[in-house]
């Protein structure tokens, strides 16, 4: 395996991370911003207030986006999985033709 190999597959893997993270993160995010405004907009300080919202949010989020998220996944793991031999073979070179299917 060549330095480069690694750096690909590494990079893929973030990549995929952060596109399973992201609607979660969005949505945490966009709602923590939400309450804030309404917290500074009424002097209300509740610290539940903050949270609770969030909670229900990145649930509802996860409950929509889930099957979304797993079928990514069990794509990925697949063509790790399916790949795997390939790109342990010596010296064939197929360390060079990355990680596109």
């Amino acid at each position: 395996m060549t330095p480069e190999f690694i750096i690909d597959f590494g990079r893929q893997s973030m990549e995929m991370v952060l596109m399973l993270a992201l609607p979660m993160l969005g949505v945490g995010l966009i709602v923590g911003l939400a309450v804030s405004i309404f917290q500074a907009t009424t002097s209300i300080q509740e610290m539940t207030l903050q949270f609770i919202p969030k909670i229900i949010c990145i649930s509802l989020t996860l409950v929509l986006v889930g099957p979304w998220m797993l079928q990514e996944i069990r794509d990925y793991t697949i063509h790790i999985f399916s790949s795997f031999p390939e790109w342990v073979r010596v010296g064939a070179g197929v360390a060079n033709t990355g990680l596109t299917p």
